[in-house]
């Protein structure tokens, strides 16, 4: 992708690289969740103190009109580090990420050029995010639901099928750079789930690159199948919680 169609009204919309490897080790698809495990505890302390750090960069950002630098520095480590260890998860690459700080030669890389900001986003940011963050819910909940089938998929030929990874990596970028909205590393509103081209025809092997993310009619297809399990499956987990009684209404019965 050019440099002039990442930058969009002087604002840089973050970009995703992944390279696919040609086979997978289906031992390591195998146990790929449990082989993260680490990361995944890492992860979660590191998100812990990445909400307090966004929440004193929200109220920095409102002075500053931008985040100050350890601020951004940090948000920005933390979404580079959970991106590689999501793509992991994905089996978008077969290699193990590195922890926390990233490694040139890992096969994913995370791009986020952190600048200025316009104080009525940064005011209003938890409601003008809201679009965004259900699209990027519905598309990993899409994923979620059809994550045993896609695993297996993988397991049995030992390569990530192309329109399985064109939809994996279309959904992972997304919510990358749903993330970086999020945590105020950048002004640009996410966009492009689609991909940043379409691609004529079927081609069966994936390609050397995403960036730009040329997407194939089949990874197309799989990406509006993740958008309606997701959505479906929201709404029914939705309406399956609704009708659970509340602790205090189970006490409630239980004494009456």
């Amino acid at each position: 992708m050019s440099e002039s169609a990442a930058v969009e009204d002087g604002r840089f919309l973050p970009e995703l690289l992944v390279t696919p490897p040609q086979r997978h080790r289906r031992w390591t698809v195998l146990l790929r969740m449990l082989l993260l495990v680490p990361h995944f505890i890492v992860l979660w302390a590191l998100g812990i103190a990445a909400a307090v750090v966004v929440f004193i960069g929200w109220f920095a950002a409102l002075v500053l009109g931008r985040l100050p630098e350890w601020i951004s520095g940090f948000l920005t480590l933390y979404i580079s580090y959970s991106t590689r260890v999501g793509a992991s998860a994905w089996l978008l690459v077969d290699r193990y990420p590195p922890f926390v700080v990233g490694d040139p030669q890992f096969p994913v890389d995370v791009e986020i050029r952190p600048g200025s900001l316009n104080r009525w986003a940064v005011l209003f940011r938890f409601v003008l995010l809201i679009p965004a963050a259900i699209v990027a819910a519905v598309t990993s909940w899409g994923f979620g639901v059809l994550a045993f089938f896609l695993w297996l998929i993988i397991l049995v030929m030992g390569r990530n099928p192309r329109p399985i990874f064109d939809a994996s990596v279309a959904a992972l970028r997304y919510s990358m750079r749903t993330n970086a909205y999020i945590y105020l590393l950048t002004g640009a509103y996410p966009k492009r789930l689609f991909g940043d081209a379409r691609e004529e025809g079927e081609v069966a092997e994936v390609p050397a690159g995403t960036r730009p993310l040329v997407m194939s009619r089949g990874g197309r297809i799989l990406l509006i199948v993740f958008i309606v399990l997701g959505a479906l499956a929201m709404v029914g987990n939705g309406a399956v919680s609704s009708t659970q009684p509340s602790p205090h209404e189970y006490q409630y019965a239980h004494l009456g």
